[in-house]
């Protein structure tokens, strides 16, 4: 999958990324610095008591990949397309279910509306249960516990990495994506960097007084650490 995103990390000010007043006219946003931090492969993570599980779901990515199913719900998100709505059945044990472990914080990748779920990761699954035959079940729990939990498979943008492959044996990869840095939009302390280890030397000035915001559990929060 082309890199079409670059997942941004959220730096200096959480109150940053709402619309405020800098000075007496000056409107403070956000603004992205354009260079990427991280190189990243997005992949699910299966239970790693199900082997065949995982190579069900390996072919699946491999044929929604081919014949163009993976780029078609890419466009929902990224281009003119409609995103559609993906319902959650109960957790029925007496079912032949496939339970998905997500963290729907995390648009376009999964987020909810409603009681709905939307987002790629999320068209995955309802595509993926109804090619195996299956319900679905979405369960809906905080980032540091979806790679943790006992479902049959996570899905919440998750980047390969040795941590995580304790709990879960990863499929291929199905996305390319990218760390930035987010700043306020009158903050020009990165706008000479040219690469990567210039912000990193950037972010290495910092004062103890200077506060940097991640999602804890992610590789935002690792890139920084």
């Amino acid at each position: 999958m082309k890199k079409f995103l670059a997942v941004c990390l959220s730096a200096a000010l959480a109150a940053s990324m709402l619309v405020g007043c800098g000075g007496k006219n000056e409107k403070v946003t956000a603004k992205v610095i354009d260079i990427d931090l991280t190189n990243e492969e997005y992949a699910f993570g299966v239970d790693k008591e199900q082997p065949e599980l995982l190579d069900e779901v390996n072919d699946f990515i491999a044929s929604i990949k081919e014949d163009g199913t993976l780029d078609e719900i890419c466009n929902k998100y990224f281009s003119d397309g409609e995103p559609e709505a993906v319902k959650s059945a109960k957790l029925d044990t007496t079912k032949d279910q496939l339970v998905i472990a997500t963290n729907a914080a995390f648009e376009p990748f999964e987020y909810t509306k409603g009681e709905d779920y939307y987002g790629i990761d999320m068209e995955i699954a309802s595509l993926l249960a109804e090619k195996l035959g299956k319900e679905l079940v979405i369960q809906n729990m905080d980032f540091d516990a979806v790679s943790q939990q006992k479902c049959d498979i996570a899905m919440a943008g998750l980047t390969i990495n040795e941590e995580r492959e304790k709990y879960v044996t990863f499929t291929d990869s199905y996305y390319s994506a990218s760390q930035r840095l987010i700043v306020p939009s009158n903050d020009t302390a990165f706008d000479d960097c040219k690469s990567a280890d210039d912000v990193a030397a950037k972010l290495a000035e910092l004062k103890e007084s200077d506060k940097i915001g991640v999602q804890q559990g992610t590789t935002g929060q690792y890139y920084v650490e």
